[in-house]
């Protein structure tokens, strides 16, 4: 086995959980849990700790607004203690807002169902992340995590690396393109990867000692 292939199965052995599964979302190709990752995304694209991002999410899914319908339903007030249950500060009530308002949007223009969004776009990921940022909260960078983390269920979108990705990449010496990364991992695994690549980049010395090896 290669240098960078061994690498590669580090990554996912030691960095390769999604924040997807961390937030406890079992990520089908179905409603439900595609609107959940929707959700985190919101969460992860305000400038706060993932950590803390994630646990906001456990907690609105634990108060029961798990579908664009049930959040769409919700009282402000409601999302708002979800939110701070998980000290989820500063940025509270403006997601609180914007999680609401983003629901009814899904419900009004695809019907609650971001497969829609997708057929919308073709399946190309670059319409999809179009389509994702006309959301609340929703930039570059939530469009990118959406992307990075759906791509396990939707296939089309595969290989799918953003630039946090390719610079994490780049960092431990493997190649920046997505195809070649690609080539590193069973196809089924390279959300896996990417998010395992954004965790390197994201823990105090991890790039050099997987350099070290």
């Amino acid at each position: 086995m290669d240098s960078t292939k061994a690498m590669a199965r580090r990554i996912l052995r030691d960095y390769g959980e999604t924040y997807v599964h961390e937030a406890g979302i079992r990520l089908r190709d179905t409603p439900a849990p595609l609107y959940q990752l929707l959700v985190l995304c919101v969460l992860l694209s305000a400038p706060i700790r993932a950590a803390t991002a994630v646990a906001a999410a456990r907690e609105l899914f634990a108060a029961g607004f798990r579908t664009p319908r049930r959040m769409a339903g919700s009282g402000w007030q409601d999302r708002v203690d979800a939110l701070g249950r998980a000290h989820y500060r500063r940025y509270d009530e403006s997601t609180a807002t914007a999680l609401g308002e983003g629901a009814q949007l899904l419900l009004d223009r695809w019907h609650g169902d971001l497969r829609a969004l997708r057929d919308e776009a073709g399946g190309d990921p670059g319409r999809v992340r179009e389509l994702l940022q006309e959301l609340p909260r929703i930039g570059p960078a939530g469009a990118d995590i959406f992307c990075r983390e759906v791509q396990a269920v939707w296939p089309e979108l595969r290989p799918f690396a953003d630039a946090r990705v390719r610079d994490a990449a780049s960092g431990v010496g493997l190649p920046r393109a997505p195809g070649r990364l690609a080539e590193l991992v069973p196809r089924p695994e390279f959300a896996r990867f990417a998010d395992g690549l954004v965790r390197v980049s994201l823990t105090r010395g991890a790039a050099d000692r997987l350099r070290a090896v």
